[in-house]
């Protein structure tokens, strides 16, 4: 079936039968770097591998690939005193009132819940009281997760509501940049605001006022409003932070896989009114936005659908992205991963040493920006970055489904779950040890697996095997 010659360091070649290519007769395979394989052996590892939640089947935190320095301001907070320790050693004392009422507490805040991980479901939001600072920290150790129970929000910030403490009357800026929230080693699913009012969207961690840090933390499976011209924030939702400072967040992951995907009208994972982010080293995938009818709305719409991955609105704020993937997220209206509008053009958007590709925008997107509705301050600034359209994962699936079929005794089990890691979408099968998948960089499909030798091949175009595989 298949020959596998070395051609000199670091260079193989390839060749295979018709049994493993899209046409009648075999052909030769192109020349693939060993840089190459390890990196989608990289990529298979974090995803699938142990990380410090163990192996619990989830996409790891963060972008593994992802190289920006991350500044003081920006890094996990020391948690070795904590004021506050939820759980007396086992699973059963970590409960959802018990996390409420830690975090009402404010300080550092940890959690001792036994030595295997742990969820932890909350039936309504844990509230941070402003006047408990200035720094509120919730570290989770990498073993707990919180859930919302597809019901609640998990966590409020508000400076500007009364009940939670005025610590002055300047609402946002409140006395000594209180409180300042960070969240970290943490895992928040399932969360849901859907119906919440006056303080919409924001599904996992709705934010005004001081400071929102979230470090090495993961968001799955969170929603806010499918409909509304301007709610947004599936996982976050953060409004006018003290002193215009960035909201920052770091090596954490978003979605990361189709069944976990966060959802809201505007915004899959995060959004913001008249708020900065500062993204750094951290994971966008599959977030979807769901709304129809854009903002304002059309007639005859509810309106929304924009910013798959990330919504910005408001005046003067700064979006900055930097070692980051965003992958396959989708949005109904505009900016497939990212919308951004500052309606009296002043914010600015920064996209440094990160990749974007296959977010379809269903509807508009600024032209040379595959994924992004850019309206701000001059030109979005791109450095030393990838933005493509990529192979969106419809059709890849669809061919993965076809290989399944015809090469069970290559990939089993079947079907395998879809994942991303940048520039691969791609599946994995355990029993064989095999990979199968497409690059963004130049729409090919690849195999890795006992029968190339655990080496990497090209096997061809995607447009070739979407056409043998009857998916156009």
């Amino acid at each position: 079936m298949l020959a596998i010659r070395h051609g000199g360091p670091g260079l193989c070649h390839a060749t295979v039968d018709k049994t493993l290519q899209p046409g009648t007769t075999g052909k030769s395979m192109a020349q693939l770097t060993v840089q190459h394989a390890l990196r989608l052996l990289t990529a298979a590892a974090v995803l699938w591998g142990t990380s410090a939640w163990g192996n619990d089947q989830f996409p790891a935190a963060g972008n593994p690939l992802g190289s920006c320095t991350v500044a003081a301001a920006a890094a996990a907070e020391d948690v070795s005193t904590p004021t506050t320790v939820i759980g007396n050693g086992t699973p059963a004392s970590c409960t959802g009132a018990a996390v409420v009422q830690g975090v009402a507490k404010g300080g550092i805040i940890t959690f001792n819940c036994g030595a295997d991980p742990v969820t932890i479901t909350l039936t309504q939001p844990a509230k941070i009281f402003n006047n408990t600072g200035p720094k509120i920290v919730i570290d989770g150790g990498g073993k707990v997760t919180l859930s919302g129970g597809g019901t609640s929000r998990i966590l409020y910030m508000n400076t500007c509501d009364p009940a939670q403490v005025w610590t002055t009357s300047h609402c946002q800026d409140q006395d000594q940049d209180h409180p300042q929230l960070t969240v970290q080693n943490l895992t928040f699913i399932d969360a849901n605001s859907s119906g919440l009012s006056p303080y919409d969207g924001g599904g996992a961690i709705w934010a005004r006022g001081g400071r929102l840090k979230v470090v090495n933390s993961r968001f799955f499976r969170n929603q806010c409003d499918a409909a509304g011209p301007d709610v947004g924030g599936g996982a976050i939702r953060a409004v006018s932070q003290s002193q215009n400072l960035p909201v920052y967040v770091v090596g954490s992951t978003f979605g990361g896989r189709t069944d976990l995907s966060n959802v809201c009208s505007n915004g899959g994972a995060l959004s913001s009114i008249g708020a900065s982010y500062s993204v750094i080293n951290s994971r966008f995938t599959h977030n979807r936005a769901i709304g129809q009818g854009a903002n304002p709305a059309q007639s005859g719409t509810t309106g929304g659908g924009s910013g798959g991955a990330i919504y910005n609105d408001g005046n003067t704020f700064q979006l900055q992205v930097c070692g980051s993937e965003i992958n396959n997220n989708t949005a109904r209206e505009g900016g497939g991963a990212i919308f951004f509008v500052s309606n009296d053009r002043s914010g600015t958007l920064s996209i440094t040493s990160s990749v974007l590709s296959a977010n379809p925008s269903a509807k508009f997107e600024t032209a040379g920006l595959p994924g992004i509705f850019y309206l701000g301050s001059g030109s979005a600034q791109i450095n030393t970055s990838t933005l493509d359209h990529g192979n969106t994962t419809t059709s890849a699936d669809c061919v993965f489904n076809w290989g399944e079929h015809h090469y069970a005794n290559l990939l089993t089990p079947a079907p395998a779950r879809a994942q991303t890691l940048a520039p691969y979408y791609y599946r994995h099968y355990p029993d064989t040890n095999s990979y199968v998948g497409i690059s963004s960089q130049d729409d090919k499909l690849r195999y890795m697996g006992s029968a190339s030798n655990n080496q990497m091949m090209d096997l061809g175009s995607m447009a070739t095997w979407k056409q043998t595989a009857r998916c156009q």
